[in-house]
């Protein structure tokens, strides 16, 4: 690079032969003294040495020459000033390089350097080369470092020392040297050439707007050293940190060009860090969608609180990225689970709030409660300091008045709860190794359609996705190996917990998790969970087994079908409704369970692929279809699939309406039900009533409650073996289960029939 000759800009100053006028003996800015008749100056014409040439008779202390010429300074840009001096007679002076650094109004910028270091003449006739180097960055090399505030110069030589001498001057020199730092075929610009200094302290914010603004597409270098930056940067152009920078958190570093990890842990050599700003630029309009970790692991010592990245920052809903990397909990007591017990009181009445809450402030937002009554998966949504309430994510459903809640707050690698509303976010290709030591996500209070693809949650401590709001409305969880750290463990002793949801529209989808307490609670409605492969068993014989999906809605509407569901069992249950009883609705509605593969093995005899466990009287079965299962159980036959948990209710089968169970298939399974039922009754001795049990083919232990058809199988024929063709009717509901029909006749007849019982109402 040199500026005279790339973009003609005038460095040179005018020979002394083209007149001294311009030439001061002061500082050279406008109505300074110049050498013009001056009686200690005169221009030789003819000098051996120089041609034509200044001749000086020094008469002050500090003899100035000056060109009062406005010598440009260009960010960047390094000049040489160089001049030739001979001693004539007299005393022998010393010689320096002077400059007056001047700012766009011509006065003089405090603080810098106006002179380089002396050189004294040691004899007559010889010529002494003097030079200086002058630019904006602390270079090796520079004499004078002006840093960006001076706008021009004014440059020449100083004369110091005794007086009396005569010299002679040849014509000043400027030229551009920048070359000399930085070859012209690299096209990178230097930070340090725009005033940075990379001392740990000195604020280098401007300097790195100033050489982003030059760059005009060049790379930006950040050169060895700690580069303090107080405010917003923004790099618009490739950047390449040689060394690194520190900010204030609220400060953001946008490289929006080289916007992916490895180059934010570059610029600040700490992986944690690296993530929690390149997260904070990711939130604050760094023009890119996604952060690529580029494959990198970052070791993290503490939960990551993302929304203290980003402060001011409470809701985001545009679209953005995460992906390709990992993280790994790191040893430590950062990670340990923060335990409080507190009083508090509840009602019905205002089913998500917990009130009179002693010492509220202590309890964090996002802890698990856990007490009498509560429900799985109960979280601390919100707190109010002053009223001394917690606002819960679900209600309770047996927790009437007052009593001592326990208040678990688990450690997350990555937390969003600090967010109110954090929408269409996305996680892709991401381990979140946490070692048995923390658990994985936890989502914002509130927000849709976050979605988590293609990753792992490898060896949670207590959970791998939490939802403690409405942040899991819409929530996508594609691909994901879910990776539990209770392998080990038999069923009874584990109590991780794959993912949780409170609100609507889940799609779980082809993931695949291990021996977990349960793989996932639902906790709204309208959700698929499909093609996904979870296993929980244990090498217990006759072991238990606990619910791989729980679904905590009463009307669900959720499908549930291709899925491989290995050595646990589906549980429905309405643990989270604060008036359990039912009063009016749908009841337990709106299920589909189809296609799907029930495996188990070593289970006791009691054990059921799927479970309703009411909380309250009177609930029923209302849409539910169960179809093209194939159950199978192996090294021991197990007594049925279906079960109803009656611990705290059971279900008003009178009361069941549109349910479906046919087409599936049964393998080590004693009672294989269906509804309808097909059931063949043959009466060997003459009766005018047939009862006909269906107790052991209806689904749930059902009720008869109704009969599509019953045709005769063959002749019916009375006592005396004649052939009946009366027609009879039926009652139904019959004995003490209510799961008897009852085949009425006009007369005594026995024969063969097959009825179509019905355990649901049409």
């Amino acid at each position: 690079m040199n500026k005279a000759i790339t973009d003609g800009v005038v460095l040179m100053p005018t020979p002394f032969a083209d007149g001294l006028d311009v030439w001061s003996s002061g500082n050279g800015t406008p109505g300074s003294d110049t050498y013009e008749n001056a009686a200690n100056a005169l221009f030789v014409a003819a000098d051996q040495d120089f041609g034509g040439a200044l001749e000086l008779l020094k008469t002050q202390n500090t003899q100035q020459v000056r060109f009062m010429g406005q010598t440009p300074l260009l960010p960047g840009c390094y000049l040489r000033i160089s001049a030739k001096v001979k001693a004539i007679s007299g005393n022998l002076p010393s010689v320096r390089i002077g400059g007056y650094p001047a700012a766009g109004n011509g006065a003089r910028v405090n603080g810098l350097p106006g002179f380089s270091t002396f050189t004294t003449l040691q004899s007559y006739g010889d010529v002494v080369e003097v030079s200086a180097i002058v630019g904006t960055g602390s270079r090796g090399g520079v004499d004078l470092v002006w840093g960006t505030a001076p706008v021009y110069g004014h440059f020449g030589i100083d004369l110091v020392g005794p007086n009396g001498g005569i010299v002679r001057v040849d014509d000043i020199q400027i030229e551009d040297v920048t070359s000399v730092f930085l070859r012209d075929m690299i096209s990178v610009v230097d930070v340090t050439d725009f005033g940075a200094i990379g001392n740990g302290s000195t604020d280098s914010s401007a300097a790195f707007a100033a050489a982003n603004a030059a760059a005009n597409g060049r790379t930006v270098f950040v050169p060895a050293g700690v580069y303090r930056l107080n405010s917003d940067v923004t790099i618009d152009t490739p950047v390449k940190f040689e060394g690194r920078v520190t900010m204030p958190g609220t400060a953001v570093l946008l490289l929006r060009r080289n916007f992916d990890l490895p180059t934010y842990i570059e610029a600040f050599e700490d992986e944690e860090l690296a993530f929690k700003k390149a997260f904070q630029a990711l939130l604050n309009n760094v023009d890119h969608e996604t952060l690529d970790m580029g494959g990198r692991k970052v070791n993290v010592t503490g939960p990551l609180d993302m929304q203290q990245t980003v402060p001011g920052t409470n809701s985001y809903a545009t679209r953005r990225v995460i992906r390709n990397g990992q993280l790994e909990a790191a040893a430590g007591a950062a990670w340990n689970t923060e335990v409080n017990n507190s009083g508090g009181t509840y009602s019905a009445g205002n089913p998500r709030t917990l009130t009179s809450v002693t010492n509220v402030a202590s309890i964090p937002i996002g802890s698990l409660v856990e007490g009498s009554g509560v429900g799985r998966e109960v979280y601390v949504r919100d707190k109010d300091i002053a009223r001394q309430e917690i606002t819960l994510n679900k209600p309770l459903y047996d927790a009437e008045g007052r009593q001592n809640y326990t208040f678990r707050k688990f450690k997350y690698l990555i937390d969003f709860s600090g967010f109110n509303s954090l929408s269409k976010f996305v996680m892709a290709d991401m381990e979140f190794q946490c070692n048995d030591r923390c658990s994985g996500i936890m989502l914002a209070r509130g927000g849709i359609t976050f979605h988590v693809r293609d990753s792992f949650i490898s060896r949670p401590a207590d959970r791998g996705i939490t939802s403690i709001g409405t942040g899991c409305q819409g929530i996508l969880i594609d691909r994901c190996q879910f990776l539990s750290a209770e392998d080990g463990l038999n069923v009874p002793a584990r109590r991780t917990i794959g993912f949780n949801t409170n609100q609507n529209d889940a799609k779980i989808r082809n993931n695949r998790a291990t021996r977990f307490r349960h793989f996932g609670l639902l906790g709204g409605s309208n959700n698929i969970f499909m093609g996904n492969h979870f296993f929980q068993g244990d090498g217990v014989t006759n072991g238990v087994r606990s619910g791989g999906i729980i679904l905590a809605s009463l009307s669900v509407g959720t499908v549930i079908s291709n899925n491989y569901i290995d050595n646990c069992f589906i549980e429905w249950t309405n643990e989270h409704d604060p008036s359990p009883g039912f009063t009016s609705g749908f009841s337990f509605s709106a299920l589909s369970v189809s296609d799907n593969m029930f495996l188990s093995g070593d289970v006791a005899p009691w054990f059921s692929y799927i479970v309703v466990k009411p909380h309250g009287a009177g609930h029923f079965l209302n849409g539910v279809s169960i179809t093209g299962n194939r159950f199978r159980s192996l090294n021991g036959f197990i007594d049925r699939v279906d079960r109803v948990d009656s611990t705290f209710a059971g279900l008003n089968m009178s009361r069941c309406k549109n349910v479906l169970m046919n087409g599936n298939s049964y393998l080590g399974v004693t009672i294989q039900p269906s509804n309808p039922a097909h059931v063949e009754f043959s009466q060997t001795t003459p009766a005018d009533a047939w009862q006909i049990d269906a107790s052991d083919q209806l689904p749930f232990n059902g009720e008869a409650v109704g009969v599509d058809s019953v045709i005769a199988l063959g002749a019916v024929r009375n006592g005396n073996n004649v052939r009946q063709y009366d027609m009879p009717y039926v009652d139904t509901s019959r004995g003490s289960n209510r799961d008897q029909i009852q085949v009425v006749w006009p007369g005594a007849v026995k024969g063969k029939v097959q009825a179509l019982i019905r355990m649901d109402n049409r």
